[in-house]
């Protein structure tokens, strides 16, 4: 298990997340969620702090385009980006860590762009199950040191490690991951010059030039308890997860840094080609077709708790 530190509650008023006119539901152990018979026992499941939706997603996006963007953005600040269907768009860190999740669209296509500020990683995922279109809150609820989402269709609640409804009437049933970018904003608009930029206008009051997890990020804590912990990195080590199938791979930010050339992996069976960017500390993974694989940068401590047979990469020198 990994180090729980008491007071969590606490430490989640005190990154402002717990604030009453942010709440939609005041909080009770479980924020109302039917969390009997689901993947998980209910006592593998802790309380974040708010109540349902006391971190508010973003249903309704807005989004700057050309010089607009330049008045809301630093070259250098982080944000997930994704190109699909022809449509480029950029989610800065600095909203999302206030957001979790923005339901958003690409053509005729529903994707729900989360990132866990726990974790440390940003995912997307397509939003449609069996011809049904998920819309997605924050539940206010950790599983694994990671937050759980919720459907307002159903009310089962998600891992977004996982891709998966845990418990109730979708329990079971899995998204697709769409390849997206972790990066810096001058690589992405050098990828995507037209590229969208989720706007700071969200109808919601946030200093987004404050980010709210600055302690979480510099000190080693980790604030929930994993189901599994792995001592070969420490807990903080920025990776990038990698899965084909059930086998999984994780490459340390530091080890992809003494790369010279784009690096050949096997996982799963599967040959893959990782790009890394060294200075916008991100990486691309493409399969021997050339078509872009998902991959999901995150801290050590996040991947290993989902992927606990996860392979790690490391070159000869750090071996």
């Amino acid at each position: 298990m990994s180090k729980f530190l008491p007071g969590t509650l606490l430490l989640f008023a005190l990154l402002g997340l717990c604030t009453s006119a942010a709440s939609q539901e005041a909080p009770s152990f479980y924020n109302g969620f039917e969390v009997e018979g689901g993947l998980i026992a209910p006592n593998e499941i802790d309380h974040g702090g708010p109540g349902r939706d006391g971190i508010p997603a973003l249903d309704h996006p807005s989004f700057l385009s050309g010089s607009q963007r330049d008045q809301q953005i630093r070259p250098d600040d982080r944000v997930i980006g994704v190109s699909y269907n022809g449509i480029a768009k950029a989610y800065p860190i600095a909203i999302m860590d206030y957001h979790v999740v923005v339901n958003d669209s690409f053509g005729d296509t529903a994707m729900t762009v989360i990132f866990c500020p726990l974790c440390g990683n940003g995912m997307v995922l397509r939003a449609d199950s069996a011809g049904q279109v998920l819309n997605f809150g924050v539940s206010g609820l950790v599983y694994n040191n990671d937050l759980l989402l919720y459907d307002r269709n159903t009310r089962s609640l998600w891992s977004q490690m996982m891709k998966k409804a845990l418990t109730g009437p979708l329990k079971g049933t899995t998204l697709t991951q769409v390849p997206a970018q972790y990066t810096s904003w001058a690589n992405w608009s050098k990828q995507h010059p037209q590229s969208l930029l989720l706007s700071r206008d969200t109808g919601h009051q946030r200093n987004y030039d404050e980010d709210p997890y600055a302690e979480y990020k510099r000190l080693p804590m980790v604030l929930y308890a994993t189901l599994h912990s792995d001592w070969r990195l420490p807990a903080k080590t920025w990776v990038v997860g990698i899965t084909v199938g059930e086998d999984a791979l994780a490459l340390p930010f530091a080890e992809l840094d003494s790369l010279e050339n784009a690096l050949g992996v096997t996982v799963g069976g599967q040959a893959l080609e990782i790009q890394w960017d060294k200075a916008a500390q991100s990486a691309r993974v493409f399969d021997a077709e050339g078509k872009e694989h998902p991959a999901t940068a995150g801290y050590w401590f996040a991947w290993v708790a989902f992927h606990p047979a996860t392979a790690l990469y490391l070159s000869e020198a750090a071996r």
